[in-house]
């Protein structure tokens, strides 16, 4: 069974940074894009960051525009981790954060797997 275990949410100040960190259990993480995504109170799921598995041609990282320049999405196929580094935190930014592995079949359902979220505070 397939599971993923985020960590490094927290408490930050504003323009400081934080690391999260979400580890898949299994063997399917490499194929598959790994996601986050957040929620605010009140607002929708949003898509923070993506970056393409292995099942894609050629590596393709993309991102929200709210966090464009702030934030870095890698993976390590190795660890079966996905991480977001997140700099120059802003308010805006609180939310809870969880990860996704999705991959699409021409024919059938795409996966998706779901970690539990983490939660990321800005505030002074």
């Amino acid at each position: 069974q397939v599971q993923l275990v985020e960590s490094g949410g927290g408490l930050v100040q504003p323009g400081g940074s934080l690391r999260l960190s979400c580890t898949c259990s299994g063997t399917i993480f490499d194929i598959h894009d790994a996601r986050w995504y957040r929620q605010a109170p009140g607002k929708q799921r949003e898509l923070v960051a993506g970056v393409t598995g292995t099942s894609t041609s050629g590596r393709k990282i993309n991102y929200a525009d709210s966090v464009r320049g702030r934030f870095t999405i890698s993976r390590d196929n190795v660890k079966n981790t996905v991480y977001l580094q997140m700099n120059n935190l802003k308010p805006e930014d609180t939310a809870v954060y969880t990860c996704n592995l999705h991959r699409e079949y021409k024919y059938v359902s795409p996966d998706d797997y779901w970690g539990q979220g983490t939660q990321v505070t800005v505030s002074s």
